[in-house]
């Protein structure tokens, strides 16, 4: 219940409302308390004790854990209070990462902002910690723990918001550290790549991964041909960073920026969000008419697959096949584009830019990628757009508007409304619904599956047929969700998942930000967005519907499934560097390791091992072989699988397996000399 009365902050009467603490109910007063470790969407943590204020009568409180109360007086800025700040942000001054000018996070550190309105113009103590390695195994992520100021809205967020705990605070006293379990890197535990950690540190800790020296360098190159897909949440959030209000679309603006820097074309990723929309949704009528393996999860965001792989492998049947609309574009591409364009498949360089972290890592999983190759070259969020933009010295917000290049430049309004909560089911039910009746909808919007709480159930009437859908964001919602379904609790047809709040819009890669209003704002821009295009269903699509005729042929045909479907494998377990079972690690030795995870046990790896050590025994080389029992090479589906030295041998049975060590031995006499 919402308090009444009045208190007085500051000398003025200030109405008490819905306000859960003080630090809430002063920032509405107009009065911008400092703090760190304080995030409206997380517990309180009180850790930082930036936020004191002096109450009458009870002294010095953290106003992020007091309550207000009727007929409180408080002051906010006393010089005790100041003071404290003061020190305590020099404290933290002394033992971070004095590199500001070149930091990610420069522009938007809250440390650096707040040391400046502090007047803290030198560090008065000296550092105690030696300087620590900096993480860079992440596809996604770079976490440097030397810029960490154990404010802890990292952890919060992973194990509060998402439900996975990928990093928590570690030691004691002075050596407690933030840090993924047994000290291991994040590319080594359960780390989905959401990014969300980094969307909440207040300092460059834990950043985006860039990859924009890979993109400036495929731009200079002049056998290449770089093209670019915009994803939908981005063009309503770039020009943030240029002082546009959220929500604004700027996919004019951004398209004649990327011209200038030099791509050739720009399409956008709404369109293949299109073909998503008919793939998924036929995929889901099958299902439904069959009887058969219900409720269908949605697959577009990579980074609830990945946690659907490490937490719920007997789900993952239940994931539509349906790549995400960036990996659809990406072997959509390379099918058409070399031709179109008079290039050599080897020449396209494909750019996504996304507002998501997870996009890097699933633009580098080996199911997305032919020959070797992926079929998205880089990733670059939002952030590094508008950092490309910055370093190409263009006015962005001076620009003229220019048009997206055909075909893939076409989209229709449920591609765009992808890059928010509920924006997938609703697109998909503009299909299904049209399909199952067989008539045009008169009205194609569903509004009751759009919003921002973190789980939503809608049951949507056609004809005869009921449609009961779940919408979920955040992964500790959808661990929620998914333990019902899994206990029969809960039933639907289709179950949409978002890993951040608000889904793409509130992405990892958009424009940091603390204000819940902007990522609404966002939301609303794709909406309004959807409203001012012409056509607002998928099959509506023309250009879709050439694509299918001249090369797709029908949906879900066996074309359609090679260019369009994946498939997903169970990650239930952290990697290891693996069980020494011949040899002490000698870096003398070859190395062989055979993987003797679930699937690759199931095919017979453990019987393998043995064989193998037997037969190695046999022919007197063993001791040349540093032999190891691990997991995982994240080719389950083709296992047993073993890697002789750099060499990954699929399907292996024992003799393939020697005759690779053997032959590997003999191309380099001193291993077996050692």
């Amino acid at each position: 219940m919402a308090a009444t009365g009045m208190m007085i902050i500051d000398g003025r009467e200030v109405e008490l409302g819905t306000e859960k603490n003080l630090l809430e109910l002063i920032r509405r007063s107009g009065i911008d308390l400092p703090t760190f470790c304080y995030h409206s969407d997380l517990s309180v943590y009180g850790a930082c004790r930036l936020c004191l204020v002096s109450v009458e009568g009870r002294g010095l409180v953290a106003a992020c854990s007091t309550a207000p109360e009727q007929g409180m007086k408080v002051r906010t800025s006393t010089e005790e209070i100041r003071d404290i700040r003061r020190i305590a942000v020099e404290l933290l001054l002394a033992n971070h990462e004095q590199s500001c000018p070149t930091c990610a996070k420069s522009s938007s550190c809250q440390l650096q902002g707040l040391a400046r309105k502090l007047g803290i113009e030198k560090v008065r103590f000296a550092p105690s910690h030696p300087a620590a390695p900096v993480d860079r195994s992440s596809l996604a992520l770079v976490r440097d723990p030397n810029k960490c100021i154990l404010c802890g809205d990292c952890v919060r967020f992973c194990a509060e918001i998402q439900g996975i705990g990928a990093i928590d605070f570690a030691n004691r006293g002075s050596q407690v550290a933030v840090q993924p379990a047994f000290g291991r890197d994040l590319a080594s535990g359960e780390c989905v790549n959401c990014g969300q950690c980094a969307s909440v540190c207040p300092t460059g800790a834990i950043v985006p991964r860039s990859e924009t020296r890979e993109v400036w360098k495929a731009l200079e190159d002049t056998e290449k041909t770089v093209v670019a897909q915009i994803a939908p949440a981005v063009r309503v959030a770039l020009g943030e960073h240029f002082g546009i209000a959220p929500g604004v679309l700027t996919t004019g603006q951004i398209a004649a920026a990327l011209k200038i820097m030099g791509f050739r074309q720009v399409y956008d990723t709404s369109f293949a969000a299109d073909l998503t929309v008919i793939e998924e949704a036929e995929e889901f009528l099958a299902r439904k008419t069959a009887g058969e393996r219900l409720p269908l999860f949605t697959s577009c965001c990579p980074a609830w697959v990945k946690f659907a792989e490490h937490h719920y492998p007997d789900l993952l049947p239940n994931l539509s096949s349906c790549r995400s609309p960036q990996a659809m574009f990406g072997s959509l591409a390379r099918e058409v584009l070399p031709a179109r364009l008079g290039i050599e498949e080897k020449n396209l360089f494909v750019v996504s830019i996304m507002p998501c972290t997870a996009k890097k890592y699933e633009a580098r999983r080996p199911e997305l990628a032919r020959g070797g190759s992926p079929d998205v070259n880089a990733v670059i969020t939002t952030q590094e757009l508008a950092a490309m933009i910055g370093e190409a010295g263009i006015r962005f917000d001076q620009l003229a508007p220019e048009s997206l290049d055909t075909p893939f430049g076409f989209k229709t309004g449920a591609g765009v409304i992808f890059g928010a909560s509920g924006g997938v089911s609703e697109a998909v039910l503009r299909y299904a619904a049209e399909k199952l009746s067989g008539q045009r909808l008169d009205a194609v919007d569903f509004p009751a599956v759009r919003g921002e709480s973190g789980t939503r159930t809608v049951v949507v009437r056609v004809g005869t047929t009921q449609i009961r859908l779940a919408v979920v964001a955040g992964l500790a919602a959808a661990r929620t969700l998914a333990d019902k379904i899994r206990s029969g609790e809960e039933s639907y047809d289709i179950v949409e998942v978002m890993a951040c709040p608000g889904g793409c819009v509130g992405g990892a890669g958009q424009p940091v930000t603390r204000d819940p209003a902007a990522r609404r704002a966002r939301a609303k821009g794709l909406y309004t967005a959807d409203k001012t295009l012409e056509l607002h269903s998928s099959q509506d699509n023309y250009v879709v519907r050439e694509c299918y005729a001249q090369t797709l042929g029908a949906p879900g045909s066996s074309v359609a499934h090679e260019l369009l479907h994946t498939v997903y494998q169970s990650r239930k377990r952290i990697v290891d560097n693996g069980i020494e079972l011949r040899g002490q690690g000698s870096d003398a030795l070859l190395e062989v390791s055979v993987c003797v995870g679930t699937s690759c046990y199931l095919r017979g790896s453990q019987d393998l091992l043995r064989a193998l050590i037997s037969r190695l025994e046999e022919k007197g080389i063993a001791e040349a072989v540093d032999l190891k029992a691990t997991f995982c090479f994240e080719r389950c589906g083709r296992g047993p699988t073993v890697r002789v030295g750099d060499m990954i041998i699929e399907k292996c049975t024992v003799d393939k397996a020697l005759a690779a060590i053997e032959t590997a031995l003999s191309a380099t006499p001193a291993l077996t000399e050692a």
